[in-house]
């Protein structure tokens, strides 16, 4: 029999503090460290805060604010039926930063968390000072590329057009959410697969997918992106998203990167009027906060600081 798992697995011990704040019409697990400017981590899928954890700490040492969240969702925050569009989740970045006081952040997004953090400064500008994103295309040059390239990232997509099949998420859980080790072993770069940490990390990201309802609300994310393209409010978000980016962005992501392809994301500076940087790295795959956290560590900050 599969042992239930509960919410008390992503409540680990570190130098940082959790606590759970309500923003937006829900209650968010963050786990924080530091005191000064704040900088505000979201995961990617299927990952949750842990993503961070090695980030976490050095960037507090640096003088942040360090603030990593469980999405709406994922981990010990709430699992609301609703709210996985793009405008909520966008809405929930600003209530968070209102909420933990400021009236302001630097986002760091990763992978899905990338395109919530692209959203967020998009429809939010006044409240994103710097943005980096991670593994994430701006949402509308992964949304050309599906269509445009079918070899490429439609071929890569293919994983998560498989999202939209009703209760798909008993199939993401089953045999202790295999699947959710099957994807980072397949997105991630083979150093750092066939590294001493990968097995770990597999292993905390598919408990953590195994908490009630965490898989359900994982994949309504993606299931809205592709229901809204043929309704009026997906073509509202688009209308929306075509607007410059005035939050100054950069932008790192795996050469070897096989779930949003470099290509697709390589275009993604024409929608940024602030200054803005492209940084390809070598030998890494859809997950450079884990795979390379030191490299990661010194672009973010010195984008931060700059």
């Amino acid at each position: 029999m599969t042992p239930v798992v509960d919410e008390s697995c992503v409540l680990d011990d570190g130098p940082w503090t959790h606590r759970f704040i309500g923003a937006n019409g829900t209650r968010f697990h963050v786990v924080e460290a530091g005191a000064g400017p704040l900088v505000l981590f979201l995961h990617g899928f299927p990952e949750f805060w842990w993503a961070w954890h090695q980030l976490l700490p050095a960037v507090a040492d640096a003088g942040f604010r360090a603030v990593a969240v469980d999405l709406r969702g994922y981990g010990a925050s709430d699992k609301p039926p609703r709210g996985y569009d793009g405008y909520t989740m966008a809405a929930d970045v600003t209530g968070l930063i209102r909420a933990l006081g400021e009236r302001r952040a630097n986002i760091v997004g990763a992978g899905f968390g990338g395109m919530v953090g692209w959203t967020a400064a998009s429809f939010h500008p006044k409240m994103v000072r710097r943005l980096v994103v991670l593994g994430a295309p701006h949402p509308l040059r992964l949304r050309a590329a599906i269509f445009a390239d079918p070899r490429g990232q439609f071929a890569a997509a293919t994983p998560t057009l498989k999202f939209q099949l009703p209760r798909y998420e008993h199939v993401l859980t089953r045999n202790n959410a295999a699947m959710v080790g099957g994807f980072l072993r397949d997105w991630g770069g083979p150093a750092w697969v066939n590294g001493p940490s990968f097995e770990a990390y597999s292993d905390r990201c598919r408990e953590a997918i195994r908490i009630p309802q965490a898989s359900f609300c994982a994949l309504e994310g993606y299931r809205w992106a592709f229901r809204s393209v043929l309704r009026l409010h997906g073509y509202r978000f688009v209308r929306l998203m075509q607007k410059p980016l005035v939050t100054p962005t950069l932008q790192l992501h795996g050469a070897l990167d096989t779930a949003s392809l470099p290509r697709t994301a390589q275009g993604s500076g024409r929608y940024v009027i602030a200054p803005y940087e492209w940084r390809l790295l070598d030998g890494v795959g859809h997950f450079p906060h884990v795979e390379s956290p030191d490299l990661v560590l010194g672009e973010v900050l010195r984008w931060v600081k700059s």
